[in-house]
């Protein structure tokens, strides 16, 4: 459009643009098209697709997302260019699926591979820097799941999908706590291990009579604090 045809009060522009009131049903006919579209091809391309999405099934809706937005908008644009993109990503989805399952090389490449983030109540920080996940993301997580300190941890593993699986300690250990240095009543309730201490950096336990064991022999930081056990 030319400048001198945009006015602010021309609210027919605004609300329909330059198309007649018809094409409104239209746009209600490739909606319906459309979503019953994203709908089968979420079926094809397997359960996961309703479930935690990986890298590569993110992508392949993210593509179909992309291919509906213009036709659903724009008359002049048809619905079988949309259709033939979806065919597309459905069938390298598939083929991404088999050699999958049939290749596990191709798997851990393509889709990634299972990451311990705490074992036996420590962190590790290598899989963490790997995984791009911070100690705060990982206290967050387990505080979710209802965990106070990490000695209750055996394992906490990150999925290929991102996901996170917790293994229980069982029995719980004395470890870092996991609650905000703030919440100061909620960490004056928690029962302290009598001479135990928990690297704050990586949660590694020591015991020492004195208030401050030294320097951690896991990650070699000198932060502590009371190390403490289920209640």
């Amino acid at each position: 459009m030319k400048p001198e045809e945009i006015h602010l009060t021309d609210y027919m522009r605004i609300l329909l643009g330059q198309v007649p009131w018809s094409f409104l049903l239209e746009v209600a006919i490739r909606a319906i098209f459309l979503y019953a579209l994203i709908v089968v091809s979420m079926r094809l391309m397997g359960k996961r697709m309703s479930s935690q999405l990986s890298r590569h099934e993110l992508a392949a809706i993210s593509s179909i997302a992309a291919a509906i937005g213009v036709p659903i908008q724009a008359p002049d644009r048809g619905l079988l260019p949309a259709l033939l993109i979806a065919a597309v990503i459905i069938a390298v989805q598939r083929l991404v699926f088999w050699e999958s399952y049939r290749n596990r090389k191709f798997e851990t490449v393509t889709q990634g591979q299972v990451s311990a983030m705490v074992e036996d109540g420590c962190l590790q920080y290598d899989a963490m820097r790997e995984s791009v996940l911070s100690q705060e993301r990982v206290f967050a997580e387990l505080r979710q799941k209802g965990y106070d300190n990490l000695g209750k941890v055996r394992r906490m593993y990150m999925e290929a999908s991102g996901a996170f699986t917790i293994v229980p300690q069982s029995p719980p250990r004395p470890g870092l706590t996991l609650i905000p240095s703030w919440d100061e009543d909620f960490l004056r309730d928690q029962h302290k291990a009598p001479d135990t201490y928990a690297c704050c950096h990586c949660g590694n336990v020591q015991h020492s009579h004195q208030q401050q064991p030294g320097t951690c022999s896991n990650c070699q930081h000198q932060e502590w604090s009371p190390a403490v056990v289920a209640a």
